[in-house]
C-alpha cells in the first residue's frame, strides 16, 4: 500500500500513526508526514508522540526501536 499523497510505500510505523489519529479500524491511507501535515503538526511533535504510544504499550507501533527519521515535508502536498 501507498499514500495517497506522496506515493510512499506505507510501512508499520505509518500505519499505526495513521490509524491512531485516524480509526483504528481505518485502513491506512497516509505516510506518517502526510498525516502529521495533515492534522498541521511538525514531524517532532509527530516523533514525541510516536514514541509515546510506544513507551505506555500502545499495540500499533513496535514495541522496540526508534521511530524513523521522518522527512519534515512530504514531497507533495495534499490539494
Amino acid at each position: 500500500m501507498t499514500c495517497e499523497v506522496c506515493g510512499k510505500t506505507l510501512d508499520t510505523w505509518d500505519a499505526g500513526f495513521y490509524k491512531k489519529l485516524v480509526n483504528r479500524s481505518a485502513e491506512p491511507r497516509r505516510c506518517i508526514s502526510c498525516t502529521a501535515a495533515y492534522f498541521r503538526m511538525g514531524m517532532e511533535t509527530a516523533r514525541k508522540m510516536i514514541r509515546n504510544y510506544q513507551r505506555t504499550g500502545c499495540t500499533l507501533f513496535p514495541s522496540e526501536g526508534e521511530p524513523p527519521v521522518f522527512s519534515e515535508t512530504p514531497d507533495k502536498t495534499a490539494e
